[in-house]
């Protein structure tokens, strides 16, 4: 019988096993500006995609620390490759909203795959058809990473009256899953870094779907109760990104210790690893990226160990989004300096620093950790806000 850390070792290792191809393929995920649907496929056949929705729900009802260890494990090779498991287990995470009969049909490819902006830039009017209830959708949704290969994608709305008014209701509509035949894809994902995930804008008018389609808020259901429903929504929305960030941070330090071993710089007769400057950055930047791994990931653990028994709180909401940032920031910093110490060997496509350096700042420019999450973060800690619906 397969324990729960079986199954965790079987799934690092699985992303492990997927590094070389990732590395030997970084310029043709670069160049389609989405994963190669082989690439998304395997992932997904691996359970990547639902790794932390519950058991109950078609899910593997994983740990947040086992989501990020892959997460930055695939980083390491492939921001891009790491990026859309995120928003594509995120996507999944919430099946528990969905109406069973929606449910059934997602759940009919075990190895479904996903993505959704969770940004309510849509709006549902409810509609008969044929005598079936059903909703008219439009909506504009942007930054839909992962949403060309997927299955079934998902746009945040809220439902409107005939006279385009918020309908109040005790269980109010959130998200709206639509089939990619049903979506116009905007061509507009051209970008310095995270080529490779595809996320481009997508939007509907008039898109007329069953009601069915449409899932309420997991607050709304029976399964609220779930640990992980437990653990801080906007927590588990962010923690992928500074897991992929040190995943980017450890191959680049990997990078520059084997540059530095072969390279002899112009006009020296030593090689690179002989330069007393780069001794110090290595070893500066190496610990700084330990320590902020060793924080994001305890704080994960802890916020985790709490949502098996209490409902979130606000200091642990602060603590997870801060050392979080933390960690995106401390990547930033190693990427950058390592890349400006390769010299001109950065700027190759064979080495990974150029590809780190370019993605590693598309996700220091996400929502989540951006700067306002540690000026809200510091309101909390100086007590002008008691609450922070934000963290």
């Amino acid at each position: 019988m397969q324990t729960n850390i079986d199954l965790e070792q079987a799934l690092l290792a699985k992303a492990t096993s997927l590094l070389p191809m990732l590395s030997s393929r970084r310029r043709e995920i670069d160049e389609a500006r989405h994963l190669p649907q082989d690439i998304a496929e395997a992932m997904a056949s691996f359970g990547f995609y639902r790794l932390v929705t519950p058991t109950a729900l078609g899910g593997l009802g994983m740990s947040p620390r086992l989501f990020c260890e892959v997460c930055e494990i695939l980083g390491s090779a492939s921001g891009a490759a790491g990026w859309c498991v995120f928003i594509g287990a995120t996507s999944q995470y919430l099946f528990g909203a969905l109406p069973k009969p929606q449910l059934d049909a997602m759940l009919s490819n075990p190895n479904v795959i996903t993505s959704g902006v969770f940004a309510d830039s849509g709006t549902a009017l409810y509609s008969e058809r044929d005598g079936q209830a059903g909703y008219l959708i439009n909506g504009h949704w942007r930054f839909g990473s992962g949403c060309q290969n997927a299955e079934w994608i998902s746009g945040g709305i809220h439902e409107v009256d005939v006279d385009g008014a918020p309908v109040t209701r005790e269980q109010p509509l959130s998200r709206v899953f639509f089939q990619p035949n049903e979506i116009e894809f905007v061509d507009n994902w051209h970008v310095s870094g995270l080529r490779g995930t595809g996320s481009c804008d997508y939007r509907v008018e008039g898109v007329w779907v069953p009601q069915a389609r449409l899932s309420t808020s997991i607050e709304h259901t029976k399964w609220v109760t779930e640990p992980i429903y437990q653990f801080p929504r906007f927590g588990l929305l962010s923690i992928p990104c500074g897991a992929i960030a040190l995943g980017m941070a450890q191959a680049s330090i990997d990078e520059i210790i084997t540059i530095a071993k072969e390279k002899t710089p112009t006009g020296s007769r030593r090689t690179l690893a002989m330069r007393p400057t780069l001794h110090r950055d290595i070893a500066i930047h190496e610990v700084a990226l330990r320590a902020a791994r060793e924080l994001l990931y305890r704080t994960i653990d802890d916020a985790w160990a709490l949502a098996q028994t209490e409902s979130e709180s606000l200091e642990e909401r602060r603590q997870l989004r801060t050392a979080n940032n933390h960690a995106v920031t401390t990547a930033v910093g190693v990427i950058d300096r390592l890349y400006t110490v390769a010299g001109g060997s950065s700027i190759y496509e064979t080495s990974c620093l150029q590809q780190h350096f370019r993605d590693i700042h598309v996700v220091s420019q996400h929502m989540m950790v951006a700067e306002p999450v540690m000026e809200l973060a510091g309101r909390v800690l100086l007590e002008l806000d008691d609450s922070a619906p934000g963290l």
